[in-house]
């Protein structure tokens, strides 16, 4: 376990506070469907009974009237989200390590995640939020969820028809590596996945022989494909130690990471279906099974330093 939230008197505290609007929330969402649901066995009803006008009537006035309770319990539902990002989950990560903190509305720019050159696919609708920022030893990094969705236009004989598709999902990492790379190297996983969609970036460079980096640890090859416009620096990057790093830290997740190197930046990608941080409105504050799986996922991401030893500078920023 994290932390002992169950024992732990502040986080209590801010549970306790948040729980009596959780539970109001929720009586409000159940009770502004259960109106709507009655006026419509009420329509039904009249209809059956051959008084179709004094069940319209009941239905819309039954419907209004449901319907602005379920309208006030959503635009309460929003200000209680934001507070158990910023109170609980940003009381306990002060627990964890004083110098991280969370921004519920901010993210990572959708400039930035082009620039990370891991996905062939610019975005047409893009979604971030929740970035973490904090410093674990001499190694600042950040990082946030994000949702990337391209779109197909396809004509037919009744008109166009729009598709979304998944370039990613999940959470980007940005750590910095202390330094300034002369080239960009890629590590994506060999095998693509439906969960990761389309991955190397046709701006990078052209995708060649001469761009894979062939290296020494098979176990190594066999997970991910490296690309490399610099070999020698890709191969600098990519030490015997580095790259047994890299193959724990992805046993770890769930689905196959990848990660590029660009600049004086480390960025990893990890392909995720849930949507951590998110206040319950139906389960209890105080189970605390419900905020432990929210910080887990946090200690992850400050462990990667570590996992990664970045924090051992085996060059200088030039």
């Amino acid at each position: 376990m994290l932390l002992n939230t169950e024992n732990n008197a502040a986080l209590q505290q801010v549970l306790a506070a948040l729980e009596g609007q959780r539970k109001n929330i929720a009586s409000g969402q159940k009770k502004g469907y259960l109106i709507i649901a009655g006026g419509i066995a009420i329509l039904i009803l009249a209809c059956v009974l051959g008084f179709p006008i004094p069940g319209f009537i009941g239905v819309l006035a039954l419907g209004i009237f449901g319907g602005v309770k379920l309208s006030n319990a959503y635009s309460e539902q929003r200000f209680y989200s934001d507070k158990y990002k910023r109170d609980v989950i940003g009381t306990a990560l002060k627990f964890l390590d004083p110098s991280l903190t969370l921004e519920p509305n901010k993210g990572i720019g959708e400039n930035e995640f082009r620039h990370c050159q891991l996905f062939n696919s610019d975005p047409d609708r893009y979604k971030t939020e929740d970035l973490v920022m904090g410093r674990a030893g001499k190694t600042g990094f950040y990082f946030a969820e994000v949702h990337a969705e391209y779109k197909t236009v396809e004509r037919t004989k009744d008109g166009t028809r729009t598709e979304w598709h998944e370039i990613f999902k999940g959470i980007i990492f940005v750590a910095d590596f202390n330094k300034n790379f002369n080239g960009i190297t890629i590590v994506r996983p060999k095998d693509f996945g439906a969960a990761f969609g389309a991955w190397f970036s046709k701006n990078l460079f052209s995708i060649g022989s001469n761009d894979v980096v062939k290296l020494e640890n098979t176990d190594f090859d066999k997970t991910f494909v490296t690309y490399g416009s610099n070999q020698v620096e890709a191969r600098y990057i990519l030490t015997p130690a580095m790259m047994e790093r890299i193959l724990n830290l992805n046993q770890q997740s769930k689905y196959t990471i990848s990660l590029s190197f660009i600049e004086s930046r480390m960025y990893i990608g990890f392909p995720l279906q849930r949507n951590y941080f998110e206040a319950p409105v139906f389960k209890s504050l105080l189970d605390p099974a419900i905020i432990d799986e929210d910080i887990t996922a946090i200690k992850f991401m400050y462990d990667i330093v570590k996992e990664l030893d970045l924090n051992t500078r085996i060059w200088g920023k030039e």
